[in-house]
This record gives structure tokens, C-alpha cells and sequence, in this order.
């Protein structure tokens, strides 16, 4: 299930369309975000971990607004797939960000939105009353699986950081 106590109802085969693109791009946006704050602090190797995974997450977006075919699936998004503010799925947790970050750390941010991007899916494969709904629901409840599993294999690249791995020698001083 969503963070979102109130995520918005799905009821429809366009409902769950729009709310499936919504999710891609608001991970985007989160990404992107992460990326340019990781190019303020001059983490280059992040800055490109968080480009692609943005890039990735766009690719799935448009992927959905294909699946979705003549119907306007981004102004039914704006519609109904408006998740509060850090509610969406797929997006990263800001909280867990911070400047010092390794590629370990920002795959795990990538890990935590895919497995509630999975549950979520799984949840509306679980209650949706409508055999399409429920349908497309398992297909990207298996998309979303991959997504895990693509995420979990990229995590064997990059060791976990030591305990230590925030401590700044040099730490930033504010310009006020």
C-alpha cells in the first residue's frame, strides 16, 4: 500500500493508468531534485546515479503513456492521481538524503520507493473489483518486482559504507 493513507482511488483500467504514470513522474521529479543538490555539494558520482535513475523512471512513465493509447492519461493524472506532498510511492525520502551520501546510500533510496511502488500495486491487485484493473495491476506489480530485483543487483556493486561514512572534516559553514 501507498504511504498515503488517502492515495487516490483507483476504479478504473484509466485510473490506474494515470496513477501508474503519476508515481513514474514524481519519482522523476524527486530524482532530479536529488540530482542537482548533489551537484551543489559537488558529488559527481551522485549526480549522475540520480540523473539516471530519474531517466529510467521517465522512460517508465512514457512506457504507461503508451500502454495507455489515445487516452490522455497526463490530464487524468493531474486529475485524480494527486498523492500529498513525499506520499507518492516511488519517490525517494528526502529525509534519508544527505550530502555525504554514497551510491549505496542512493540506491537504497531507489530500493525503498520500488518496494512501495510493489506493494502499492500488489495492494490494488488484491482489492480491485474489476478484472482489468486487476489485470494491468499484476503486470505492474511484476514490473515493479523487476525494478527490486534490478535495484538489489546493482546495490553488489557498491560495498555498504563504513559507520563513519558522514563524518566531514571540512563540514559546510553557513553564509549568513
Amino acid at each position: 500500500m501507498s504511504k498515503a493513507p488517502d492515495a487516490p482511488k483507483v476504479a478504473s483500467l484509466n485510473d490506474l493508468l494515470a496513477v501508474a504514470y503519476q508515481i513514474e513522474i514524481d519519482a522523476v521529479d524527486r530524482y532530479k531534485l536529488l540530482a542537482d543538490q548533489m551537484e551543489t555539494h559537488n558529488n559527481p558520482e551522485l549526480v549522475k546515479i540520480f540523473r539516471d535513475l530519474a531517466r529510467a523512471e521517465g522512460i517508465h512513465g512514457e512506457e504507461i503513456r503508451r500502454l495507455a493509447g489515445d487516452f490522455d492519461v497526463v490530464a487524468h493524472a493531474r486529475e485524480i492521481a494527486k498523492f500529498k506532498r513525499s506520499e507518492s510511492p516511488e519517490e525517494a525520502d528526502l529525509g534519508s538524503a544527505h550530502y555525504l551520501m554514497t551510491p549505496w546510500h542512493a540506491l537504497q533510496l531507489s530500493l525503498g520507493g520500488e518496494k512501495r511502488a510493489l506493494a502499492y500495486f500488489t495492494s490494488i491487485v488484491e482489492t480491485a473489483k474489476d478484472p482489468k484493473v486487476k489485470a494491468m495491476a499484476a503486470e505492474l506489480v511484476e514490473e515493479e518486482a523487476e525494478h527490486v530485483n534490478l535495484v538489489n543487483r546493482l546495490l553488489l556493486r557498491y560495498p555498504k559504507p563504513k559507520d563513519n561514512w558522514a563524518d566531514d572534516l571540512d563540514p559546510p559553514v553557513s553564509q549568513e
